[in-house]
């Protein structure tokens, strides 16, 4: 009967449980352009990006149920073409969206019998951004990590038989009794996930145990444009080393054994947005295209309602009470984070020309900044300890919600680059 996992943390917040579930709900389950099986799938191909264990095995439980092709599951070189054709920008989407552009977003739509429609591909984007950005979250607040002996409390990842956590609601505000209600699994659903387990187990090969990834290195500083310091990106190792099955208690297979073959180019990941040694990249300037006057209606528009639940989500992070953390810096909870939010932005070249940069290297101290940029840049790199060492005097809600800060604030990175680039191919 335990809680999912990232509905136990989210549920600090209860306000924005709610709004979250009825976009997860909407995106996952309600009609839409794309199929069902296909947006698990697209999940799937997300949150392997940041090998995301945890999320992809919830939606390969999900995507056969949903009626999809196991064959699917053995890896990108088995699903249609027109499928594996959103690989690149899955791939740059997850680690340096400023490199989108409309070509990508053509070359999709062009591809004769493979082409995606205008409004299938606003789906998908609003999905790979919405699974990257939650990939942030599960490995922010410990929700891939087991729960133990000084752990973060009841932190252990569910069985992915569980029940979804995005069919936990129908739209509406039940974030209150999800926090009591114990989950309860009926003969036939433990028949249908030993089934599912089987099913998994013949399509995929055992891989090598997993290896602890390594502690963040010692930090050298870089200085980002209009005077932000930005601690400067790891050199990381290969992502596709250690890859390994899911485990429960009993050492059964719970899920998918090899993520490598959820993507390509494994070794593309995040970068600094402007270096020192490289030429300065176009700046993408919030007062030319912003989510409130471009990105909402566009969306909107293309795949009804999401950008009412997409703004929703938006306003109900910038309105979480954050009083106890502002205090500590002496100022007001706003500033506090518009700070979070904006560094957040500037590491993927987002500015605001009535915003001074300067208040970020006095709001944030210099760990709290090395945690949000490894959580929101390479989260599977994060671990434990940085959760532990991050301004030791939050408290866990406090911790929480600078993780739905991440969460939001990528999501929102993301869009903003794709609806960027569509509006240009549109125009």
């Amino acid at each position: 009967g335990r809680l999912e996992a990232v509905t136990q943390q989210m549920g600090y917040h209860p306000q924005y449980l709610d709004s979250f579930l009825k976009t997860q709900h909407y995106l996952m389950h309600m009609d839409g352009p794309l199929p069902f099986d296909c947006r698990h799938y697209i999940a799937i191909m997300a949150a392997a990006r940041h090998q995301c264990r945890y999320l992809v095995n919830l939606h390969v439980l999900q995507f056969l149920r949903a009626g999809g092709d196991p064959q699917w599951l053995r890896g990108l070189d088995f699903i249609p073409p027109k499928l594996r054709n959103l690989n690149e920008i899955n791939k740059i989407l997850a680690h340096r969206p400023w490199l989108i552009t409309k070509e990508h977003i053509e070359k999709l739509l062009k591809i004769s019998e493979w082409s995606w429609s205008l409004a299938e591909l606003v789906h998908a984007v609003v999905l790979l951004a919405h699974c990257h950005a939650l990939t942030s979250f599960v490995f922010g607040c410990g929700c891939e990590q087991d729960e133990g002996p000084g752990g973060r409390g009841s932190l252990k990842p569910l069985s992915p038989g569980n029940q979804c956590f995005c069919e936990a609601t129908a739209g509406n505000g039940c974030s209150q009794e999800l926090l009591r209600i114990n989950r309860k699994r009926s003969l036939d659903s433990c028949m249908e996930l030993d089934s599912l387990r089987e099913r998994m187990q013949r399509i995929h090969v055992e891989t090598e145990g997993r290896e602890e990834m390594r502690l963040l290195q010692q930090d050298r500083e870089e200085g980002e444009g209009q005077g932000v310091e930005v601690v400067a990106a790891e050199h990381c190792s290969d992502p596709c080393v250690g890859l390994s099955p899911l485990a429960d208690t009993d050492g059964e297979v719970t899920g998918a054994t090899n993520l490598a073959c959820y993507m390509q180019d494994p070794d593309f990941g995040y970068q600094d947005f402007a270096r020192r040694d490289e030429d300065q990249a176009q700046v993408f300037r919030v007062q030319d295209y912003s989510w409130e006057d471009h990105g909402f209606s566009l969306v909107n528009r293309l795949y009804s309602d999401i950008g009412h639940l997409l703004d929703e989500k938006f306003r109900m992070v910038d309105g979480l009470q954050s009083s106890a953390m502002a205090k500590r810096q002496g100022c007001e909870p706003s500033v506090f984070k518009r700070g979070i939010w904006n560094y957040i932005h500037c590491m993927f070249g987002i500015r605001y020309d009535d915003y001074d940069y300067a208040e970020v290297n006095q709001l944030l101290e210099r760990m709290l900044k090395v945690y949000i940029k490894t959580v929101t840049c390479y989260p599977e790199k994060t671990n434990s300890e940085m959760f532990d060492r991050f301004w030791k005097q939050f408290k866990h809600s406090e911790k929480v919600h600078v993780n739905l800060l991440i969460l939001e604030a990528r999501m929102q990175a993301e869009l903003l680059y794709a609806l960027q680039a569509i509006t240009q191919y549109m125009i």
